[in-house]
């Protein structure tokens, strides 16, 4: 019954941008915030705000440090939030079988 497979989508995906965000980070352990920035196509601004929705649900986890004296955020999914996403991708492919 498609009810069923409705209540494994979570919401923390809805918007296409978060999408691709775990989408990314699902294949690589980690990306800094401008190789996601020019990976997805968006503003710093945009990102920055879908990463902090992301982080608040505790899908994903980030560490600072410095580059040649620059700032470099990296981002990484966390376990639950590949727990998450994984039963968010199974939902969507038993609703399209």
């Amino acid at each position: 019954m498609v009810k069923d497979f409705l209540k494994d989508l979570d919401k923390a995906f809805e918007n296409k941008i978060r999408l691709g965000i775990m989408s990314a980070l699902m294949v690589n352990d980690q990306l800094d915030f401008n190789t996601l920035k020019d990976l997805l196509g968006v503003t710093d601004g945009n990102l920055a705000s879908h990463l902090k929705s992301l982080e608040k649900s505790e899908y994903v986890s980030f560490s600072k440090s410095f580059l040649v004296r620059k700032p470099n955020t990296t981002y990484a999914a966390t376990a639950k939030g590949k727990m998450a996403f994984r039963k968010h991708i199974g939902a969507i492919e038993k609703l399209l079988q």
